[in-house]
């Protein structure tokens, strides 16, 4: 779809040159480690299909899905690159996810004889990586069980036990607590490796996420799994330190937009919009923008003073946020219907991002970007 079919209401423009350079701001500070491009929650909001190609064609030798689902949606599209299942998907999905080449995560000994019991009577062998536990209890196998869950998958010639990884769930934190938790993290993962014995372990080995692939420099191992990062973004600002060590930067992949499709003259006193939450403090022309909560834009963003970008300047919300649309405040400027309207990029010297966003929401840039809803459509620019 071109941008000029999506522009009466509201789109995602999704740079393609922005990706290529986050892969190689990343793959320049992993050296020799292969990068895994996370593509999950519809490539954390930015279109799954879009991103997995544009990111393979800029380096990534693999892709990472938490449902089987999202891994079928990539194949469907002719993706053939290899692609791991994050999650441990239920027995009776195991088969479909093998039949489609998708590479198997196991974090279970119900797991691994359900996976080797998938595999009897299928052509080939299928790609499983065991997740081990250390830290993150999520999921995973317990260190001290890998033994026993790699003998079951080893005892199945249907199967290739490709790799094996764990999860970091604090790498991002910048307080000593957190590091040390990371560092035993590393530590109890490679405990697992030792007792299991070259001849034992499998051949891929991998731990780090985007916050440990940029501040663990220990845990960059064959392959990284790299998520938020790839977007443009840092899980902790404390990481930008080592982007610039290597003289690179990370740049937003995703920019959010729309036009005006009305405006009026409201005078001092009204109260736009639902709950009539908030009165114009003098006259001022109030303009409606056609994305709301139902776009990604929440609720919560109006209370929170969010702005967003007209002809380079800031406006403020004019009124709480509706399922559709938006009201904005422009005071006494000339905004025009088919102006556009930035609500997540740059205009002119301005930039709203989704950090901005996750302070005045009180939440995570991650959540920002993977709830900007289907029903915008991406459009891939540069």
């Amino acid at each position: 779809m071109g941008a000029t079919s999506s522009t009466d209401r509201a789109w995602a423009e999704i740079s393609r040159g922005a990706l290529e350079a986050n892969v190689h701001a990343l793959t320049t500070v992993l050296g020799a480690t292969a990068l895994c491009g996370v593509v999950k929650a519809n490539g954390y909001g930015h279109g799954a299909v879009i991103v997995a190609r544009a990111l393979l064609d800029a380096g990534a030798t693999s892709l990472a899905v938490a449902t089987l689902d999202e891994g079928s949606e990539l194949r469907a599209a002719g993706v053939r690159a290899p692609i791991l299942l994050l999650a441990e998907i239920p027995a009776s999905s195991l088969r479909d996810a093998m039949e489609q080449s998708l590479t198997v995560t196991v974090g279970s000994l119900a797991g691994a004889r359900a996976a080797a019991a998938a595999s009897k009577g299928l052509a080939g062998r299928h790609r499983v990586h065991l997740k081990v536990d250390t830290g993150m209890h999520r999921m995973g196998v317990a260190p001290e069980d890998a033994p026993e869950v790699l003998e079951v998958l080893h005892a199945c010639d249907e199967i290739d036990v490709e790799g094996i990884y764990t999860h970091f769930s604090v790498a991002d934190g910048e307080s000593d607590e957190d590091r040390t938790f990371t560092r035993g993290q590393i530590e109890a993962f490679d405990t697992v490796l030792d007792e299991l014995g070259a001849r034992r372990c499998p051949r891929i080995v991998h731990l780090a996420n985007s916050a440990g692939a940029l501040g663990y420099p220990e845990s960059r191992r064959d392959l990284a799994r790299v998520g938020l990062a790839l977007y443009g973004y840092l899980p902790g600002p404390w990481l930008a330190d080592v982007l610039a060590e290597h003289g690179v930067m990370l740049r937003p992949v995703l920019s959010l937009r729309a036009k005006v499709i009305a405006t009026r003259r409201v005078k001092a006193g009204e109260r736009p919009s639902y709950g009539r939450r908030r009165a114009l403090v003098r006259d001022a022309t109030v303009v409606t923008v056609p994305l709301g909560y139902a776009d990604g834009f929440a609720r919560r963003l109006f209370d929170a003073q969010a702005q967003v970008l007209i002809g380079g300047r800031r406006y403020p919300l004019a009124g709480v946020v509706t399922m559709d649309q938006i009201l904005i405040d422009v005071g006494d400027d000339d905004v025009h219907v088919g102006d556009e309207v930035v609500l997540l990029g740059a205009q002119g010297d301005e930039r709203i991002d989704a950090d901005e966003w996750a302070t005045l929401a009180g939440t995570i840039s991650w959540e920002i970007l993977c709830a900007i809803s289907a029903r915008v459509p991406r459009v891939l620019v540069d």
